[in-house]
């Protein structure tokens, strides 16, 4: 099994507007304390760093809402103050979201300089009018030029697409995946659009005001994609993320592989393997270096509630969660049957205390070889094409 990763998330709150799909937390405000903000993201990486020493971060991962409202000079305070807390693995990905406005695009070269090697560019669509159903405060000529700007400006840059839009066409999106493919250095993020609920597209739908495609019709737009990507050698090394080799993202990788990642911010959550067993305003001393368990982190949600938590306690977190064994299972195998090398049996002997043969009932396994949804190999147990398209029929019946 490769080696363990560890990454840190940071969730920036805010954004300029809200996407009628966003079902993220993020918030519209129209004054933020910049420096109340850097200092609060400090203390609460001090918090969480006491718990998790030497550790080496492989990835960081400035989230949101739209940390490319962020100020530069908050980025950089963060990094700085990671590298003083944990050591940094000689090639850390340090990643920033972005919004392709020009107004944002213009810091890229003052991230960089701040630290950040890698930017993710909500681009979401290459047509003006789609984008202004999505919402979207860019044109398309914006985040083309955003993305140029990118491609100048950092060794590695990804940018999102959302498909399967109303009344768009298979032929539709291969043209624009086509375009797309023209300024693209390695990674692409293309999602479905999928309806979430508490969220205006919700509310929209149910009034009857846009239809999304029907199941059939969506997968042969996930077929298309799979199929452009592969001619172009950017197979998906995840449900929705297309990367030739070497430029698949770190963080991501961290998610789907289980292991762990401290989440700071408004809303962050994390999964951690910890000594003892911690609390929301206090961590116990070790009950013994054998006393290894995984647990589940979550901060408080809204940001002035947040800030207050972070002043009076140095953290916003709300009490820690221990996961058990089966829980373990249940999401190791949720996480990483997204990905192309699926999951490796190692990890579940690791997370579980038992061989993989004992916790995943093998009839049930034969029979999805079978039917050709997964491969079984003698490190990994991994899902074939057909069985990422169908991925949650495939884990309901598994688990």
């Amino acid at each position: 099994m490769s080696k363990d990763l560890f990454g840190i998330y940071v969730h920036w709150p805010f954004c300029k507007s809200k996407c009628p799909y966003c079902d993220f937390n993020s918030h519209v405000s129209d004054s933020v304390d910049h420096d109340l903000w850097a200092q609060s993201y400090l203390k609460e990486l001090d918090y969480i760093a006491d718990m998790t020493p030497n550790r080496e971060v492989t990835s960081i991962f400035f989230g949101g809402g739209t940390p490319s409202l962020m100020k530069p000079k908050t980025v950089e305070m963060i990094i700085d103050h990671i590298q003083k807390k944990w050591r940094l693995s000689n090639n850390v990905e340090i990643t920033l979201e972005a919004n392709p406005t020009s107004i944002e695009a213009e810091k890229f070269e003052a991230f960089k300089l701040a630290g950040v090697n890698r930017v993710s560019i909500g681009v979401q669509s290459l047509r003006d009018k789609d984008l202004k159903f999505l919402g979207r405060e860019h044109s398309a000529d914006e985040a083309v030029k955003a993305v140029q700007t990118a491609a100048k400006i950092f060794d590695r840059y990804s940018f999102d697409l959302i498909y399967a839009r109303p009344e768009q066409t298979i032929e539709a999106w291969r043209d624009e995946l086509a375009e797309a493919l023209n300024y693209t250095n390695g990674h692409l993020s293309l999602y479905q659009l999928t309806i979430e609920q508490g969220t205006p597209f919700y509310a929209q739908e149910k009034r009857g005001e846009f239809r999304i495609p029907e199941a059939d019709q969506a997968g042969a737009f996930y077929e298309v994609t799979q199929e452009i990507l592969d001619k172009a050698n950017m197979p998906a090394y995840e449900i929705s993320n297309h990367a030739i080799a070497g430029q698949e993202s770190v963080h991501n990788q961290t998610y789907w592989r289980y292991d762990d990642y401290v989440g700071v911010g408004p809303g962050a959550h994390g999964r951690v393997t910890l000594n003892g067993r911690p609390h929301a305003h206090k961590c116990e001393e070790a009950v013994s270096s054998q006393t290894l368990t995984k647990y589940a982190t979550r901060v408080h949600r809204a940001p002035d509630v947040w800030l207050d938590y972070v002043a009076k306690n140095g953290q916003g977190y709300h009490e820690f969660i221990e996961i058990n064994n089966d829980e373990k299972l249940i999401e190791l195998m949720m996480m990483g049957m997204r990905l192309r090398e699926g999951v490796a049996l190692a990890k579940i002997e690791v997370e579980t205390g038992q061989d993989w043969r004992m916790v995943l009932a093998q009839d049930k396994i034969q029979h999805l070889v079978d039917e050709k949804m997964v491969i079984v190999s003698k490190t990994h147990i991994m899902p074939t094409i057909e069985g990422m398209q169908r991925l949650n029929a495939l884990l309901a019946y598994l688990l």
